[in-house]
């Protein structure tokens, strides 16, 4: 997704969500400071295979993972949205990529990091006290942000931590992307919200939001991106994306 058309997508999701892009942008400016020290990465020194599995934190993702646990998973770039980190790691699966906001269970992530998972850490203007407490703590660090790129700063496009996955696949050359534990439903889990006391539990206004804006966003890329996506989850339809099985994902070519 080019930037002028991410930015379309962006006023409108400051305008509903009631955002302050000077907040998303002072987050940017931080992050990239932080960064400056720590010799970040670039794009380039990112390699992903051709084929790519994308980690939510939706009520399909424990399910998802045990089924792919019949596939040779070497044969896959795997990338989890934040908390899913968790689900992976409770699998002995460690994931290539984590894409987080620093919001899910931070000592899954700096456990994942510590073994080799490359982080794309996001800053937006809420995370401002969670980049400059874990950011030093952490390495091998892409950042990214919403709103304007820096130096040490990229914009893929995307909003929640899963859609900004794809973005991030498509832009690293992936040819097939399988979504796992992405249901664009109306129920999170304990993956998703750490704090949660329960495994599931209904996602609130703002959340369900989030969720609408993720499904819009990975239908865009499945009509406007070179790439191919299939949906494990099989949860809500998604339009340009099929539904497939484990079974259909070892016949990929």
């Amino acid at each position: 997704m080019n930037l002028g058309i991410w930015f379309s997508w962006y006023k409108e999701i400051l305008e509903e969500f009631g955002f302050v892009r000077k907040m998303d942008e002072k987050s940017a400016k931080i992050l990239n400071n932080l960064l400056k020290a720590s010799n970040p990465l670039s794009p380039a020194e990112i390699s992903l295979k051709k084929k790519v599995i994308i980690f939510g934190a939706g009520p399909s993702l424990k399910r998802n993972i045990k089924e792919l646990k019949e596939l040779n998973l070497a044969d896959f770039t795997l990338i989890s949205a934040d908390g899913a980190t968790t689900a992976l790691l409770e699998e002995d699966i460690i994931p290539d990529v984590v894409v987080t906001d620093l919001d899910g269970k931070m000592d899954d992530i700096i456990r994942a990091n510590s073994e080799g998972a490359f982080l794309a850490v996001h800053a937006h203007g809420n995370n401002i006290k969670e980049i400059t407490k874990y950011v030093p703590q952490l390495h091998h660090i892409l950042g990214t942000t919403q709103s304007t790129p820096l130096r040490n700063v990229y914009n893929f496009g995307g909003f929640t931590d899963g859609d900004r996955c794809l973005f991030l696949a498509v832009e690293l050359g992936a040819d097939i992307i399988i979504l796992a534990g992405m249901d664009f439903g109306k129920v999170v889990t304990r993956y998703s919200r750490p704090d949660m006391g329960e495994t599931e539990g209904r996602a609130d206004s703002v959340k369900e939001l989030k969720l609408k804006y993720a499904k819009r966003l990975v239908e865009w890329a499945a009509h406007n991106e070179d790439v191919r996506i299939l949906n494990l989850s099989c949860g809500e339809k998604v339009d340009g994306v099929k539904n497939v099985s484990v079974d259909d994902i070892k016949n990929i070519t």
